[in-house]
């Protein structure tokens, strides 16, 4: 079997500040940009790798969701307990250093993990939590 991971989802609350993080801060060009129902779908990818994609998208964008599952969605984004992305660098310092200056959230600085990577960790916009490790 060939797999690749091609798209993952990272809810937003705010399609502007998140599409300033994610472009201006980490890097990434925009591939699309949709709206619809007053809703917003944004989505990125790192340069020179096209079959990789994130999607920001409203947390209310699944209709199925009630407006009490709404709220916690809502409620564990800010605290930044709803979901995470973790990218790969070859160089953490450097990377960590460059995010910091720019403005990016910091939750943790480079750090040698027990369980064998080295990373650092940020907090976009919506509160996701962005963990960088270093490739070796």
């Amino acid at each position: 079997m060939d797999l690749t991971i091609h798209t993952t989802f990272l809810p937003h609350v705010d399609a502007d500040a998140s599409l300033a993080f994610y472009r201006d801060i980490l890097g990434f060009e925009v591939r699309n940009d949709v709206g619809y129902g007053g809703m917003r779908w944004i989505t990125v990818g790192p340069v020179g790798l096209p079959g990789t994609s994130i999607v920001l998208e409203p947390p209310a964008g699944d209709p199925g969701t009630t407006d009490d599952e709404r709220r916690t969605i809502v409620e564990m984004m800010a605290k930044g307990t709803y979901v995470r992305i973790i990218l790969a660098t070859a160089d953490v310092d450097s990377t960590f250093a460059e995010l910091q200056a720019a403005g990016a959230e910091v939750v943790q600085e480079p750090t040698d993990q027990p369980y064998g990577v080295r990373d650092c960790a940020f907090r976009d916009p919506a509160g996701n939590l962005i963990r960088i490790n270093e490739v070796r």
